[in-house]
């Protein structure tokens, strides 16, 4: 019986979410992604402390931020040895607000790789989908950097995106829903509210509807799953990077997996564009609190992992 796994990579190109690069040899993900609190939750894994010893051992006169930036590349390198395509490798989130230090340090990250060996065509930045976020992305796409757009939670975000030239964009699923759910308290039914009435389901099927109706070859990834249903109700979306443990319970499962997404399914959608000017912009993102609240609580929470990962780093140098 073909597994539940096999079936979704018929329709969807499967992405490993995870820094446990020895996780997810099993599933032969086409891609990887990884952010600042993935990492933070590898090394502190008994199997990678000895990467992150050797980073900070080789690279102990340069400065914290320097060091970070080669366990990235480190990390991002033996990830590059698993899979066939591409790793993303994330800007620090405390730069979200400023373009020009997220393209020095695209430029950085990028001049990394190549010192690994690494062209940048398998290389992802991830950038946060902040508009100052989205300008570096459109500046970096035009000296052939491609970026992968975290945080993204409206269309309006991912229309800026697409409109900025990015190579891909990763709306976040597990998130909306975390946040609708929340905001029901009791109110919530996993009965009427899940599966393909899931509000971070809905969310990316939108933004899918909008790129294949305008034609936008940024390419779409779902992220951030809380369980297999939102996966398998998004079948057929360009590309879903998934944790190891849903890429095993879809590995372990013969569930009917269904294509749910086609590009030909929306040419004649009635959809209409959406404003991408600055103002317009920061009005839509303002006046939808989801999205709104969702990219200023994931700009935090990557922003402390990685000041948790420097303090890790200081006391490991001090040693």
């Amino acid at each position: 019986m073909t597994t539940a796994l096999d079936q979704l990579k018929q329709y969807t190109t499967v992405v490993a979410d995870t820094g446990d690069f020895q996780q997810f040899v099993q599933y032969k993900p086409q891609d990887a992604t990884t952010n600042p609190s993935l990492i933070l939750k590898a090394v502190q894994k008994a199997e990678y402390r000895p990467l992150l010893e050797k980073t900070v051992r080789d690279h102990a006169s340069e400065s914290l931020e320097s060091i970070i930036d080669h366990l990235l590349i480190a990390f991002g390198t033996e990830i590059l040895k698993i899979i066939p395509g591409r790793v993303s490798t994330e800007v620090d989130a405390r730069l979200s607000f400023d373009t020009k230090k997220s393209i020095d340090k695209a430029h950085h990250i990028i001049d990394l790789y190549k010192q690994a060996g690494i062209g940048r065509e398998r290389v992802l930045i991830k950038l946060a989908s902040t508009w100052e976020g989205i300008r570096a992305a459109e500046a970096l796409q035009k000296d052939g950097i491609h970026c992968n757009m975290t945080l993204l939670f409206s269309l309006a975000q991912a229309a800026a995106c697409a409109e900025a030239g990015a190579q891909l964009i990763s709306p976040f699923v597990g998130r909306i829903y975390d946040w609708y759910k929340k905001a029901k308290g009791a109110d919530w039914d996993d009965a009427k509210d899940g599966g393909e009435n899931d509000p971070g389901v809905q969310s990316v099927r939108k933004i899918y509807a909008y790129y294949k109706k305008f034609g936008h070859k940024t390419e779409v990834m779902g992220a951030s799953f809380r369980n297999t249903s939102q996966i398998v109700e998004l079948a057929g979306c360009d590309l879903l990077t998934i944790s190891p443990d849903l890429l095993q319970k879809l590995h372990d499962s013969n569930e009917k997996v269904e294509r749910k997404l086609s590009p030909e399914a929306f040419k004649d959608a009635k959809i209409e564009r959406v404003a991408v000017d600055e103002s317009s912009f920061r009005f839509q993102l303002n006046d939808d609190a989801m999205a709104t609240e969702k990219l200023a609580e994931g700009i935090r929470a990557f922003a402390a992992d990685a000041i948790k990962l420097e303090k890790m780093i200081e006391e490991l140098r001090a040693k």
